[in-house]
């Protein structure tokens, strides 16, 4: 994972949090890990990664692993997250059943 010297005070200011470097580093570690593989979204040349446990979507550069930013995520956000969710369950009871 890539870390630009801006990403840091980006990350503090849209997550209203105030944390060291090596503090925003393990943040990001934490959330990758146990964000489940599902939540991960490649849009173009950006993954998007949300974890509603810790209410953030994490946007990473696809080609070069760098750190974009990290976002609150907002009541649309959460449920456009749990529709995502909703319709992956559904499309794999429907694949179970025609088995």
């Amino acid at each position: 994972m890539c870390y630009t010297k801006l990403v840091y005070g980006r990350i503090n200011k849209k997550l209203n949090i105030t944390l060291s470097e090596a503090e925003i580093e393990n943040l990001i570690s934490t959330t990758l890990l146990e964000t489940s593989e599902a939540d991960f979204l490649q849009k173009g040349k950006n993954i998007y990664i949300t974890n509603n446990k810790r209410n953030m979507r994490l946007t990473i550069n696809s080609y070069t692993y760098r750190i974009i930013t990290a976002d609150k995520l907002d009541k649309k956000c959460r449920l456009d997250s749990l529709k995502l969710m909703a319709l992956r369950f559904t499309n794999s009871a429907t694949f179970l059943v025609s088995l």
